[in-house]
């Protein structure tokens, strides 16, 4: 991973092969934002205008390359956009300095240091900027023959290596603040790049044994208990909804459960994540054109994998459980049938209309196993439903809940943490749907407001008095298009920032 270091070096003096700044869009065109004084002074003042010249606005996102004036040790400046300019005395939103620093971190791949000279107003500044350099610089490489040839660091397929170091100026490298918000950015994004390698990963490396396999190692290295349940463990404990949507896989599926805990902690929260290592739809199988990208339908479980093992490198003070529900949904003679009635881990039966709405079934154990251990609340993660992208589009995610209360407060963590969510109802109306005469429940029920009834159907499998929140992170999972701000095309790491910012409030004594 990048490099990261506070630096109270002047921009001209410091060798590196780039001095990157912040732009803002003025009303009268660009304004060269806080921070790049020197760099401005170094232009005669004019470094706007030059700027405007070269086409630039200070759109967020935009990257203008330009010489670097005479004197400067560093022969390029980067110029990244922040977006509309603040009003006066307010700073730049945090999440449009963490999307500058990441795309101007992809912009430099390749180079061995780059320094940030973007708005640094506090401690929390140094923070989002670090945490931005770390996942716009990330690249997926495992793959290709490209990396093999890289000397040190993984290639980018242009044959590029990621930014190598990157230097905040403006940071105080002697401030318990400055350096406690910096190692945090480093602990999440570290953590949250390993949950997008496993989003990343084919599903023919990736299968529930060798998840659980991660994680085991994970653990031991950051003092977290693990235990693992296999195919015979979740047949001997009665986890039918597991072991049903496994059931047509050559790959066994697993429950692992990974337990950080804290001697101060005061509260416990267990976070639940959808594991299916791929998703075929089995006897209801996908469509062609739907099966590409269901590598990804494991993306719950990674977040929930990573934000315990952040929350564990963080020493917070809080008991974080996390539940893994890993299968494989696969078309085979010993796969589950539509028609199938199965019996869960709670007791109740379900019978299968869909065997494509199988997410649900692997949560509805993991649900109720969290259940058992009776913690403060649970947040479960899932690429559940193609109905909550319907709604919510490609980058913003469903929040449900039991409470509206918990539901507001996961929301505000979401939008702090710079992930775009989106509370969403529970309508009593649409559990009707899901009524069968043979079984206790449908995994089915009405078509219109399909994530909703999803989360209706999770609902039922979270213990009596247990504060409860549902993430459908359908949407912004995995991005299918180009790059933009820090997020990368495909695995995006989405919901762990969410969750370790959960955790922290918790921790804190303010989780609503």
């Amino acid at each position: 991973m990048t490099a990261l270091t506070l630096s109270t070096a002047a921009a001209p003096g410091l060798r590196a092969d780039a001095i990157v700044i912040g732009v803002a869009k003025g009303a009268n065109g660009p304004s060269v934002a806080p921070g790049a004084e020197a760099v401005d002074k170094a232009y005669d003042g004019r470094l706007a205008g030059v700027l405007e010249t070269l086409g630039a606005s200070g759109a967020e996102g935009e990257v203008t390359k330009l010489p670097a004036p005479s004197g400067f040790k560093a022969p390029v400046v980067v110029a990244v956009g922040l977006g509309a300019e603040p009003d006066k005395d307010a700073g730049f939103d945090p999440e449009a300095l963490r999307r500058a620093a990441g795309a101007a971190a992809r912009a430099l791949a390749g180079a061995k240091k780059a320094a940030f000279a973007l708005p640094l107003a506090e401690a929390a500044d140094a923070g989002v900027v670090a945490e931005g350099v770390l996942l716009g610089a990330y690249s997926f490489d495992a793959y290709k023959e490209s990396a093999k040839e890289a000397k040190g660091a993984k290639a980018k397929a242009n044959g590029k290596a990621p930014l190598a170091e990157a230097a905040l100026l403006g940071g105080k490298p002697r401030d318990k603040a400055y350096k406690a918000a910096v190692e945090r950015a480093a602990a999440v994004a570290e953590e949250l790049n390993r949950a997008r390698d496993l989003v990343n990963t084919p599903p023919n490396d990736l299968n529930p044994e060798a998840f659980a396999a991660v994680a085991q190692v994970a653990a031991k290295e950051h003092g977290i208990k693990v235990q693992v349940l296999d195919e015979k463990a979740l047949t001997k404990g009665g986890y039918g909804g597991i072991l049903g949507v496994g059931a047509g896989s050559a790959s066994g599926p697993r429950l692992v459960k990974l337990s950080y805990t804290s001697p101060k902690a005061k509260k416990s929260l267990a976070f639940v994540g959808k594991g299916i290592t791929y998703d075929s739809g089995g006897i209801s199988l996908k469509p062609a054109g739907h099966n590409e990208t269901m590598k990804c339908d494991m993306a719950g479980a990674a977040a929930v994998f990573a934000a315990v093992v952040a929350a564990a490198r963080l020493g917070l003070e809080v008991n974080v459980t996390g539940w893994l529900a890993l299968a494989e949904n696969m078309p085979s003679g010993s796969a589950t049938r539509p028609g199938d009635v199965l019996r869960m881990y709670s007791g109740k039966t379900v019978e299968v209309l869909n065997t494509d709405a199988e997410g649900r079934l692997v949560l509805a154990d993991a649900l109720w196993a969290a259940s058992q251990d009776k913690p403060d609340a649970i947040i479960d993660v899932a690429t559940l439903t193609g109905a909550m992208m319907l709604a919510l589009g490609s980058r913003t995610y469903g929040i449900m809940a039991n409470d509206d209360a918990f539901r507001a407060a996961v929301h505000e963590a979401a939008e702090e943490s710079g992930e775009p969510a989106w509370p969403m109802p529970l309508p009593e109306h649409l559990r009707k749907g899901m009524d069968s005469p043979t079984a206790d429940i449908a995994n089915m029920g009405e078509r219109m407001g399909g994530g909703l009834v999803a989360g209706l159907f999770l609902r039922e499998f979270v213990g009596e008095g247990i504060t409860w929140a549902h993430l459908d992170i359908a949407g912004p999972a995995f991005n299918e298009g180009g790059p933009f701000g820090y997020t990368p095309k495909g695995g995006t790491g989405t919901a762990v920032r969410t969750l370790v910012r959960v955790a922290e409030l918790a921790a804190a004594g303010e989780l609503g």
